[in-house]
């Protein structure tokens, strides 16, 4: 399918409410159904319920809007892998629209509850998003940590299952839905519901699994190691695939997602992958010029400040910053000088500048010009 912009798809701006992409999701869907004999498009039904399917769901549309449609491929650092549309249940809106199942007209609206195909069907676990405190250290250079969290895992008393000694459901014969018909002048409607003595799975157990209490998995606490690698900023997002919570019906792991909150540092400060710091001269070292040590991500060096030096001019040293994520280059590091003027000088200091003043200050460029207007 052509990955079309998902707000396109939807027709709504990307400050869309969740109300009004719910909205745009209601009339596009009735419009677009298969079943629609005037208007109906299956390719579009797909797009639309993809595109409903990202955006209505907060955590997807995060990573939607920071990586667009390459965060649900297997590429790259972030994504929700094995993303289908069939993960959406769409029950509730078909609903509101229809009132529940309808047929008439020479054709049918299927738009029931939970059916046998999407109780059973294999889905996969849910993702994690998890907050990861670094130092700025830990960001700039990479560092190994033990994330700790509670995900649902599977019962290994029951393998998941949820009980013992299986059998169909007799209440709705296996199917996992209750179907009833009411007709009407203008056809007969249906009205399809989940089982509720099968919870819509279409099996019940003779004896429930009092470990997980029926559900198939349990809470448990997890220490997860992870490589975080150089580079890493406040906001980046880093993909752990398959490490997320069981998923149901024999279907894969969830995914946890690690979003990272880096501390500043007390003198480097970060843009991106530059490094700025800012360096304190004295008056005679921006006057007459100096060699000064200063501190960088690597070590110090011996940097060579020229003659006449004036506040906020810059030295960029290339290849001193912070390594790219998933490449070999680096940025920069931009020494920015400020000279610092005395508070507080002796009666012999106060001489010796009022002599320099008189000497040679007045005569700068910017004097000449500035006086001539006074």
């Amino acid at each position: 399918m052509n990955k079309k912009d998902y707000y396109e798809v939807l027709g709504v701006s990307k400050t869309a409410t969740d109300e009004e992409i719910k909205r745009a999701f209601r009339k596009l869907a009735k419009e677009y159904h298969p079943d629609n004999k005037q208007t109906g498009n299956e390719e579009k039904f797909k797009e639309v319920g993809e595109a409903y399917a990202i955006l209505s769901d907060p955590t997807k549309r995060k990573q939607y809007d920071q990586f667009g449609h390459q965060a649900f491929t297997n590429n790259g650092n972030a994504g929700f892998s094995g993303f289908s549309a069939d993960d959406i249940d769409l029950s509730d809106i078909f609903s509101d629209l229809f009132g529940g199942s309808f047929s008439g007209f020479g054709g049918g609206f299927n738009f029931g509850g939970n059916s046998r195909t999407s109780s059973k069907r294999p889905r996969k676990g849910e993702d994690s998003l998890v907050s990861v405190p670094l130092s700025f250290e830990e960001a700039i250079f990479g560092c190994k940590k033990t994330i700790s969290l509670e995900l649902n895992d599977v019962c290994d008393k029951c393998h998941g299952a949820g009980g013992f000694k299986e059998s169909k459901c007799p209440e709705c014969g296996g199917s996992g839905r209750i179907i009833s018909e009411q007709r009407s002048l203008f056809g007969v409607f249906q009205t399809q519901i989940s089982c509720t003595r099968c919870g819509g799975t279409g099996r019940i157990f003779a004896e429930e699994c009092n470990k997980c209490r029926g559900l198939g998995n349990i809470r448990a606490k997890k220490d997860i190691e992870v490589t975080i690698p150089e580079g890493v900023d406040t906001g980046y997002q880093l993909r752990i695939s398959g490490k997320g919570s069981a998923g149901s019906n024999g279907g894969p792991n969830g995914d946890i997602y690690l979003e990272f909150k880096v501390k500043e540092h007390e003198i480097f400060k970060r843009e991106d992958e530059d490094i700025y710091l800012h360096v304190p001269l004295t008056l005679t070292e921006a006057i007459l010029g100096c060699k000064k040590e200063i501190p960088t991500l690597t070590g110090n060096v011996i940097l060579e400040v020229k003659p006449g030096t004036q506040a906020n001019d810059k030295v960029k040293l290339k290849g001193k910053g912070v390594k790219r994520i998933n490449s070999i280059g680096r940025g920069n590091m931009y020494v920015v000088f400020d000279v610092i003027i005395p508070t507080r000088l002796s009666s012999t200091q106060k001489k010796l500048i009022k002599e320099l003043s008189s000497t040679i200050l007045d005569d700068e460029a910017p004097f000449k010009t500035f006086n001539k207007y006074i």
